[in-house]
């Protein structure tokens, strides 16, 4: 008797055992808050994400519409480049037309009648270069003075040096010969008035002298130049003589003179033409 009841307790004890662990294992309780707390929260954002991403998109393909309508309105300032290139194509004509409008500022052939009659550099049988110059005691003195009569023009370095004193001298000498021949006698340098009169009344000269200080006649002439002196290089006069004929044409010219007979040599020629 005393086996059989306490069997009874035991089985008692593992039904009620055999309860719990069927109410705290069942799947129904533990699967029901899993499916609640993870599929509610999943809906939710998959409903919040895609009412934005569906925003979004209409969104977005409104302002590339916008932005589609801007293209068309520079494609109107296109037509207009277009048109401003069409122009800068018409433009080259002109261009080309300036070219043809230099030719006329070529009126060189002018200049080159105005030399044939009075050259601005002296040449042998051409017509001699017009001067006005000062001479010794103020009075001025010009070609035109000589027209219809010979002329000799010396060109000396400076007043009172040795070789041009010595032609200036040779020149007075022979002053009533080349008078006798009808031909008259200048003396030309840059020295200031001054220094031609002082150079006169020293060594008591009977022709002419005149200053040239700009150095124009002398130019004109071909009596100024680049000269050279113990290895150092100037601009100076050049010692040149001119023979001008009656029809003011020049009939020869004497550069690089070397004093010495230069006179009679030159009076010489003017008795010949």
């Amino acid at each position: 008797m005393a086996k059989k009841a306490s069997k009874k307790p035991a089985k008692a004890a593992t039904k009620k055992a055999t309860k719990t662990v069927t109410k705290t294992a069942s799947p129904k309780a533990v699967k029901k808050p899993n499916k609640v707390a993870v599929k509610a929260p999943a809906k939710k954002a998959a409903t919040k994400s895609a009412k934005p991403a569906a925003k979004a998109p209409a969104k977005a393909s409104k302002p590339p519409a916008a932005k589609s309508k801007p293209p068309a309105a520079k494609k109107a300032p296109a037509a207009k480049t277009v048109g401003a290139k069409t122009i800068a194509v018409k433009a080259p004509p002109k261009a080309s037309a300036k070219p043809a409008a230099k030719p006329t500022v070529a009126p060189k052939p002018a200049p080159e009648k105005i030399a044939s009659e009075s050259p601005s550099f002296a040449t042998e049988g051409a017509k001699a270069p017009a001067f006005r110059l000062p001479r010794d005691g103020g009075a001025e003195v010009s070609l035109s003075d000589y027209a219809g009569r010979k002329l000799v023009i010396f060109f000396y370095p400076r007043a009172s040096t040795p070789g041009c004193t010595k032609e200036a001298i040779d020149f007075t000498r022979l002053s009533a010969e080349f008078q006798a021949a009808g031909t008259a006698v200048l003396g030309v340098s840059a020295d200031p008035l001054k220094a031609q009169e002082s150079f006169r009344d020293k060594f008591a000269l009977g022709v002419p002298l005149l200053s040239d200080a700009t150095q124009t006649m002398l130019k004109s002439y071909g009596a100024w130049g680049e000269k050279s002196m113990y290895g150092k290089f100037f601009e100076g006069v050049l010692r040149t003589t001119v023979l001008i004929d009656a029809n003011g044409n020049v009939a020869k010219i004497w550069r690089g003179v070397k004093v010495d007979g230069h006179a009679d040599a030159v009076l010489e020629e003017a008795q010949r033409i």
